[in-house]
């Protein structure tokens, strides 16, 4: 496999249909390799539109949906960001090239230590991974100018918007299957949030989080 070629394809094939028009965005997606992330099984999937497995039920997501969500995050260089689920560490190093910090929470020690491998190997020295449950977010870091979260949520817990500054940003796929709705949340002033609804997608549920009850009659 050339993998120049299949990461140009997946850029111009996948990911700018998508709407992923912001050219730091898309000059990122060459720079962070994203195959050095992938399971060693996997990697010859690294550049394909689907979710690649990480065991435990856990994923890398699509491409275009991490590619989407960073771009709608609009990073500064000054930002001190949040991630829910660190997975293999992919979206944490995209995150990482544009943002001050990163803190990533992983529910699993063994991806944690995954993930923390790939990101030293990759040279991404402005991360730090932990491990514990992240569904309320991981107030003692906080706030944060973004918090992404990589995995579905039925409802998004209110502590997760607290830990938001005024001018942050959250995004974060909310629902239930087959309906999932990917969101962008601003905090626009102390405890006001403005919501806009992004695109429909299904993903899985993040680790940690009871799905609703279900009730049949």
């Amino acid at each position: 496999m050339n993998i120049e070629q299949a990461r140009f394809n997946m850029i111009e094939q996948q990911i700018r249909p998508w709407e992923v028009l912001d050219q730091q965005v898309l000059d990122l997606l060459f720079v962070v390799k994203r195959e050095d992330f992938a399971p060693p099984a996997y990697r010859s999937l690294a550049f394909a539109d689907l979710e690649i497995p990480l065991g435990s039920g856990q994923v890398m997501l699509a491409p275009k949906i991490e590619a989407k969500m960073l771009q709608e995050l609009a990073i500064k260089k000054t930002d001190k960001v949040l991630e829910i689920g660190t997975g293999s560490g992919y979206m944490a190093a995209l995150l990482a090239a544009r943002a001050e910090h990163v803190v990533s929470v992983e529910a699993r020690p063994e991806l944690a230590e995954f993930a923390k491998q790939n990101l030293a190997r990759s040279g991404v020295t402005n991360v730090t991974v932990e491990t514990g449950n992240g569904v309320n977010g991981w107030a003692q870091g906080g706030p944060y100018d973004a918090i992404v979260i990589s995995g579905s949520v039925p409802v998004l817990p209110d502590a997760l918007l607290k830990q938001l500054r005024v001018g942050g940003r959250l995004t974060v796929v909310v629902g239930d299957a087959p309906v999932m709705e990917a969101q962008l949340i601003t905090c626009t002033a102390e405890g006001v949030y403005n919501t806009v609804n992004l695109f429909e997608t299904v993903i899985p549920p993040l680790d940690g989080v009871a799905a609703k009850e279900s009730f049949s009659l």
